[in-house]
């Protein structure tokens, strides 16, 4: 179940704002960008970029990274086998489908299992 890649999240209030330095920084383009929820989001490099207001991004501050899987199964399986707890998910979203889970010792980690063209979008075979 290997992790294809890790985003670290990277909380704004507008997105808009924040993607020039982001692209400066990286010297990358968005290969992501779509709007979840009340929430806009945007890959850039090893960042994803999680634009909203104080309310919307309130329920998703705590989760420290995104990781995209290749199996989301193999996840719930590996989480189940150390004591993980699920604490949302698995849902479809725009990007495939994900879950939202505590490791033990205390680590909120997003998953996603990318369908086909978020995959090629990010360069993942």
């Amino acid at each position: 179940m290997p992790v294809l890649r890790t985003f670290t999240r990277v909380y704004v209030d507008e997105l808009d704002a924040a993607l020039p330095t982001f692209v400066e920084l990286t010297g990358e383009q968005p290969s992501l960008r779509f709007p979840y929820l009340d929430l806009e989001l945007a890959a850039v490099g090893p960042h994803l970029l999680v634009a909203g207001t104080p309310e919307a991004l309130a329920p998703f501050r705590a989760t420290h990274a995104t990781a995209i899987v290749t199996s989301l199964d193999e996840i719930l399986a590996l989480l189940g086998t150390h004591g993980g707890e699920i604490l949302d998910g698995p849902n479809t979203v725009p990007t495939g489908r994900n879950l939202t889970a505590r490791h033990p010792g205390g680590a909120i980690v997003e998953y996603v299992e990318h369908h086909e063209e978020a995959r090629a979008s990010l360069g993942i075979a």
